[in-house]
């Protein structure tokens, strides 16, 4: 049985610029930094607040793809069409300044949902994140479907 997720990939155009988005930017960790045999780079950070989980930060290429599938996700990532996620704040708003502050590009200010406080930001190659204050409806799929579907029998 599947305990919960370890790592997740993002795709970035440039390590260095990653890490300096990641580490810098958001003040995540760096968790692993190994090139492999065949050249390829295992890049992983993590907020510190979860030290279990990795986010595998992947520049599209050889050995994982061929040009082809590259050039596919390269596209897609220039279109900012790619998420990697959701991330959980214990305050939306305050961490939507402090990001903001450190030049954090974000496409949607904090705003009141039924599952608590979101807000959407970027990453530097046009990945987007929604990042989340959850409140006690969150996780109550009888609350959620009634404030996505008011008045449903």
């Amino acid at each position: 049985m599947i305990t919960k997720l370890g790592v997740a990939t993002a795709y970035v155009s440039d390590y260095d610029q990653a890490l300096d988005f990641f580490i810098g930017k958001l003040g995540f960790e760096l968790r692993t930094d190994v090139t492999m045999e065949n050249g390829f780079r295992w890049l992983t950070v993590g907020p510190p607040a979860s030290p279990e989980f990795q986010l595998n930060l992947t520049v599209p290429g050889p050995p994982m793809h061929d040009e082809q599938t590259a050039a596919a996700l390269r596209e897609l990532m220039a279109k900012g069409a790619l998420s990697a996620g959701a991330w959980n704040t214990d305050d939306c708003r305050a961490t939507f300044a402090e990001y903001s502050a450190r030049g954090v590009e974000f496409i949607q200010e904090p705003a009141d949902r039924p599952y608590g406080v979101e807000a959407v930001f970027r990453d530097d190659f046009g990945n987007w994140y929604s990042l989340n204050e959850l409140n006690d409806k969150a996780l109550d799929q009888e609350a959620m479907s009634e404030a996505f579907e008011p008045g449903r029998p």
